[in-house]
């Protein structure tokens, strides 16, 4: 028997994330569901795939991933199951298994070919697929196996050889900057050379191990648990405070 995660951006004040729950659970009552957060932004799927993307392979492979975020699809109505290193997601085709696969997943097949359209596509169309899955079913007896998905691309690094160009992919909620450098990108181009990483009228010239590493009010960065570039304030917001937000641009220069 697999396990669900869910994932949604249906909030906290509404009966919706209760509604798919109680779906699974008159479907199989023995499969356990973890929630993984249903404060993703509404419709934002960056929010969705950083958030999925920085958790999912810590759970058992085989685990199912149920996402009921901007459930109606873009730019048309359609659904989809696929799998991606060892791991299962239901979602609708609004371009989050492009961003979350970095291009189509490894298996595919499009959900409810046919039927008329939900106004809970989560409740009632991906829930039951979650269910199968998780209750060991193949993922072709899904629907028909497809490779068309609506894409959406990653913003690719700009590496140049004294420089790296990235942007920001996530604010959490201590206002911390998640960029999209990694610590390899910076390993391979820097090759032990100085460095330092640039952001709004700020300068860091280090990498510490954590953020209160720096002093109460500096700006520090470091690399968080999926080895991206992040920036902070010690015990401040940086977003707030340096007005850097989802997209702001971040530099790291080596010396020549």
């Amino acid at each position: 028997m697999g396990l669900i995660t869910f994932l949604s951006d249906f909030g906290y004040r509404d009966h919706y994330v209760a509604a798919v729950k109680a779906r699974i659970l008159h479907l199989a009552p023995e499969v356990p569901v973890l929630d993984v957060t249903h404060g993703i932004e509404p419709f934002n799927i960056a929010h969705a795939v950083h958030v999925l993307g920085a958790v999912f392979a810590d759970f058992p492979a085989g685990t199912v991933h149920l996402v009921g975020v901007n459930d109606l699809g873009a730019p048309h109505a359609a659904w989809h199951a696929a799998r991606f290193q060892d791991h299962y997601f239901v979602t609708a085709d609004n371009g989050l298994l492009p961003l979350l696969c970095d291009g189509n997943p490894e298996q595919i097949v499009t959900l409810g070919a046919g039927r008329p359209t939900t106004a809970s596509p989560t409740r009632d169309l991906l829930a039951p697929a979650a269910v199968h899955l998780a209750r060991g079913g193949a993922l072709p007896e899904l629907g028909p196996l497809t490779t068309e998905t609506y894409q959406l691309l990653n913003r690719q690094l700009r590496l140049q050889d004294n420089r790296i160009t990235g942007h920001v992919v996530h604010v959490d909620h201590y206002g911390n900057l998640i960029t999209d450098i990694s610590r390899t990108a910076m390993e391979v181009i820097g090759r032990d050379r100085p460095f330092t990483v640039h952001f709004a009228r700020e300068t860091v010239r280090e990498v510490v191990a954590h953020f209160q590493a720096a002093d109460p009010g500096e700006a520090v960065c470091i690399f968080n648990s999926q080895d991206r570039l992040c920036i902070g304030i010690n015990q401040g917001n940086a977003s707030e405070l340096l007005g850097l937000h989802f997209d702001s641009q971040v530099d790291v220069r080596f010396s020549s």
